[in-house]
């Protein structure tokens, strides 16, 4: 499946993985947080057609998702704001197989809808579905950033590495940046970082640049099972700082 989204959108950051169980959401979310709190009027668009799990996360009952735009109501109209965090959201419909399978004519219509929306926020952050489907591809070409987020799990590099060759597509230097989550420390979360990026040079005559590293932090782990974001309920915690240290980094160019 191809469709044709034009050029990328500076304002929108996708947040990809090859595979699941890397903190993808969780980065998002946390993401999202610490950009408004930069002062950046913010959306974050849960982009996992079909599995979607950002209102979960959040213990969220949105009253309308991405379900209500697939039956013809605008994305301004399926918003919810998420007080707490200080950022709106467009919820995904879990387990929507309506979603996970749209046709070309559909997805195009939902990227077009979703790069003039964006033209509302300073920033838009999209939590894409893990893996490398052309649905996944297609939303992530819409970013102007794309964080592809790893941990040093052999299975996270290789899918990571091959989320990243299939979303070239023939471009020289798209501006994909790698994010390492879960290190034990810095020096853990450079050493991952080294494999994929020689994995790059090697094969693709491409290095994405580090965006950042995320230390382990069981903070994270108790704040995902409490249905809260990280910043509010530990603000401080290690996990945080890290977060808040990638978004001034997106947000400093």
């Amino acid at each position: 499946m191809t469709v044709s989204n034009g050029k990328p959108n500076a304002s929108i950051i996708a947040v990809a993985s090859g595979k699941g169980g890397v903190g993808k959401t969780w980065l998002a979310i946390t993401l999202a947080q610490s950009l408004a709190e930069a002062g950046q009027r913010t959306l974050l668009f849960d982009g996992d057609l079909g599995l979607a799990n950002v209102d979960v996360q959040l213990g969220l009952v949105p009253t309308r998702d991405l379900g209500h735009f697939g039956n013809g109501t605008s994305l301004d109209k399926i918003v919810t704001p998420f007080p707490a965090g200080g950022f709106d959201i467009i919820a995904g419909r879990s387990g929507s197989g309506t979603l996970a399978a749209l046709d070309a004519g559909r997805l195009g219509r939902l990227l077009g809808a979703l790069a003039e929306f964006s033209g509302q926020y300073d920033r838009v952050v999209l939590d894409l579905g893990a893996g490398v489907e052309p649905a996944v591809r297609a939303l992530s070409a819409l970013a102007g950033v794309r964080l592809v987020v790893t941990t040093d799990e052999p299975t996270a590099l290789t899918d990571a590495y091959a989320f990243i060759k299939l979303s070239m597509n023939g471009q020289s230097a798209p501006d994909m940046r790698v994010v390492v989550n879960l290190a034990g420390n810095a020096r853990d979360g450079e050493r991952t970082y080294g494999t994929i990026a020689k994995a790059c040079r090697e094969f693709l005559k491409f290095s994405p640049p580090l965006a950042g590293i995320v230390r382990r932090d069981t903070k994270v782990r108790d704040s995902i099972r409490a249905q809260a974001p990280l910043l509010t309920r530990y603000p401080t915690a290690d996990a945080a700082d890290d977060v808040r240290a990638l978004a001034r980094s997106l947000l400093s160019g």
